[in-house]
């Protein structure tokens, strides 16, 4: 039986850092905060209190590590999709995300508050 962790191309790495997301479509949900708990060039896991569901798009703001990108730190902006919920006992929600597409993001272009 093939696992969701056999099926993972690229190397994850196991680290903690603060998201910022929107929901694509919906103006209205405003700016959303996440913590990842692993990433990898084509996917993330995070934690959030905002409720998400399977299929849905974000746009995600974060500093990518240069263990994933091979390259000093830097600000990038992606589009994802939700492929994965975990409920847990608390008030998060864990998100697997698949990235669609990112790119790098000039440290000027900052999201209206």
């Amino acid at each position: 039986m093939t696992t969701l962790t056999d099926r993972r191309n690229e190397t994850r790495v196991n680290v903690r850092i603060p998201l910022k997301f929107k929901l694509i479509g919906n103006q209205s949900a405003g700016e959303q905060m996440a913590e990842s708990e692993n990433l990898s060039q084509r996917g993330i896991f995070m934690w959030t209190a905002y409720p998400l569901k399977i299929g849905v798009q974000v746009e995600l703001k974060l500093r990518m590590p240069s263990e994933i990108s091979g390259l000093a730190a830097s600000e990038v902006q992606c589009t994802a999709r939700v492929i994965r919920l975990q409920e847990t006992d608390s008030a998060l929600l864990g998100v697997g995300l698949r990235i669609e597409r990112y790119h790098a993001t000039a440290e000027r272009e900052r999201w209206a508050s």
